[in-house]
């Protein structure tokens, strides 16, 4: 009886070391065991781990992604105007005793420090990368290039800290609200001048189809001018070679068409008044056998 007194908490008191001496890792986690604040023992992979009790401190980080929203900043590109930018940033403890070394405490304690100490740098980062180009090159919808440079540019001071930078991303990307107004009048402006340029071109492309149109306008009546005079002169040679070919027939009967025709003209329309001497030979088919003007 007295000794199952003596064993008992004997007993207890090695359970309760054996249990302290214990300690689990989540998969989620990494562990560091620190003995009066010196790392002794690192526990990355998750399962059970041992410590000495009452001696060693276990000290747990998180080992997934984790975000940080870095506050708006104001940035002024290489066209000197001012955009305010809101990112984001993804990163992942890799060097969990580095960590360790450059936050000073753990938990939420040393993710609080990790996340103000990596804004200070991203944030330098950003002004040097964005400052460096347009602000059209900032607002255009392909920035990765540009988000690469920011990771490329913070990703060796983040290893400093124990960090393994993932990725950068702009999220949004607002012009100051004073410089809405100046930027919406530069753009009125820009479109104006645009829109004046493509009238001017197309008045000059007007232009041109019309001096073009008139141009053939010109050559048509020209070559139908000239293949008309070319029509009328074959008619009259043809009409001449008629005339001449009977004229040889018969010289008399060509002479009396010609005249009756010279009559036609002179005295047909009515109102005609020649002043001929009476034995003029234009008169020469309108005697009689007698050499008399007929009708008398």
């Amino acid at each position: 009886m007295n000794k199952s007194v003596f064993i008992l908490p004997v007993i207890v008191v090695v359970i309760a070391a054996i249990m302290s001496s214990l300690f689990i890792v989540d998969e989620r986690e990494k562990a560091l065991v620190l003995r009066f604040g010196r790392v002794v023992q690192v526990q990355e992979d998750p399962g059970i781990g041992f410590r000495v009790p009452f001696i060693d401190q276990v000290v747990t980080y998180d080992d997934r992604i984790i975000s940080i929203d870095m506050e708006a900043q104001e940035v002024i590109p290489d066209d000197d105007r001012r955009l305010i930018i809101d990112a984001f940033a993804r990163y992942r403890i890799s060097d969990v005793v580095q960590f360790r070394q450059a936050t000073g405490a753990g938990g939420e304690q040393a993710k609080a420090v990790a996340d103000r100490r990596l804004e200070d740098i991203l944030r330098a980062a950003t002004r040097e990368v964005l400052g460096s180009v347009s602000s059209g090159d900032i607002l255009s919808t392909d920035r990765t290039a540009l988000m690469l440079r920011i990771r490329n540019g913070s990703f060796s001071e983040a290893s400093s800290l124990g960090l393994t930078l993932i990725d950068v991303r702009l999220k949004r990307t607002d012009l100051p609200t004073e410089n809405l107004a100046e930027t919406f009048r530069r753009m009125v402006s820009e479109r104006e001048r645009e829109a004046e340029d493509e009238r001017a071109r197309g008045r000059e492309a007007a232009q041109r189809i019309r001096a073009q149109a008139d141009r053939t306008v010109i050559e048509l009546v020209s070559d139908a001018g000239r293949l008309a005079r070319i029509a009328e002169g074959e008619a009259d040679a043809q009409r001449n070679a008629i005339f001449a070919e009977a004229y040889g027939q018969d010289p008399e009967f060509f002479q009396f068409y010609r005249s009756l025709e010279a009559y036609g003209k002179a005295i047909g329309t009515g109102n005609a008044r020649l002043v001929l001497s009476p034995d003029h030979e234009f008169f020469d088919y309108l005697r009689n056998e007698n050499g008399t003007a007929a009708g008398e």
